[in-house]
């Protein structure tokens, strides 16, 4: 039996295994993709981005404006995230499977984060250029939007896992649902709630540099500007910035993981 259950296991492996090799041919075939032209062009890739692409004295002058921007981008995803979070806690209770109320309510809070969760925040921006234009509303509701629908996926699962033990003793001694909620969901919730959190402000830095190329803010704004001038001396610089950012606030990101976790 054992024997078996490895022997279809490997079936399996070897047939995704060819699925995937047969997909990507066709894909190179219908794309005309030159594969060993891509390989070829990445040495010269990297030697035009050793000559030109690094910051010099004329790019140094201009970090003060840089660092503003990337403040302006910080504060937007923090507080686009921040936002969310509440309106994503409120609908991941009303369509937990442990704490939601049934009926259409608990329908409509699962539809809703569905939708929201499988809009990119890039497809966001550019519906809601049509309503606000280019200014930073629209980046903050972008990345808003799309953090609404992860975070209630990801709150309504944490609830599910973590709280479903207590709830269920709760209402065994006749508890209401408010005292189910605020004494044992969100208490027992709330280190894993604090973690993705943390993880939606990650990835709302990262992508705020791309919503500010659709709607001409923030840092990705300036890169954009910068590298359409051919000024790459500036534009690489943003991208150092940018990678400073992303790795000091994940590194405090993480610290903070191992505190509350």
């Amino acid at each position: 039996m054992p024997s078996n259950f490895f022997a279809r296991k490997r079936m399996n492996t070897l047939v995704f295994c060819v699925l995937l090799v047969v997909l990507t041919l066709t894909a190179i075939t219908i794309t005309e993709y030159n594969v060993v032209k891509g390989f070829t062009s990445i040495p010269k890739a990297a030697e035009w981005a050793i000559s030109n692409f690094y910051p010099n004295e004329k790019a140094m002058k201009r970090l003060p404006a840089i660092a503003n921007s990337l403040i302006e981008t910080l504060l937007v995803s923090i507080a686009a995230t921040t936002v969310s979070a509440v309106f994503a806690l409120l609908f991941a209770i009303l369509g937990s499977q442990t704490t939601g109320v049934g009926g259409p309510i608990s329908a409509v809070s699962r539809s809703v984060a569905t939708l929201f969760r499988n809009i990119d925040v890039a497809a966001w921006s550019m519906i809601l250029l049509f309503s606000f234009g280019q200014n930073v509303l629209t980046g903050y509701f972008a990345l808003f939007f799309g953090s609404f629908g992860f975070l209630t996926r990801a709150f309504m699962e944490t609830i599910d896992e973590v709280s479903s033990s207590s709830v269920e003793a709760l209402r065994a001694t006749g508890a209401s649902y408010f005292a189910i909620i605020f004494q044992s969901v969100i208490p027992s919730s709330i280190p894993q709630l604090l973690s993705w959190i943390l993880f939606m402000v990650e990835t709302n830095i990262r992508q705020a540099t791309l919503i500010g190329i659709l709607t001409g803010t923030g840092i990705g704004f300036l890169f954009n500007l910068y590298y359409k001038s051919l000024n790459y001396s500036a534009a690489s610089l943003v991208v150092i910035v940018i990678v400073a950012a992303i790795l000091l606030i994940e590194t405090a990101s993480n610290s903070v993981r191992r505190v509350i976790l």
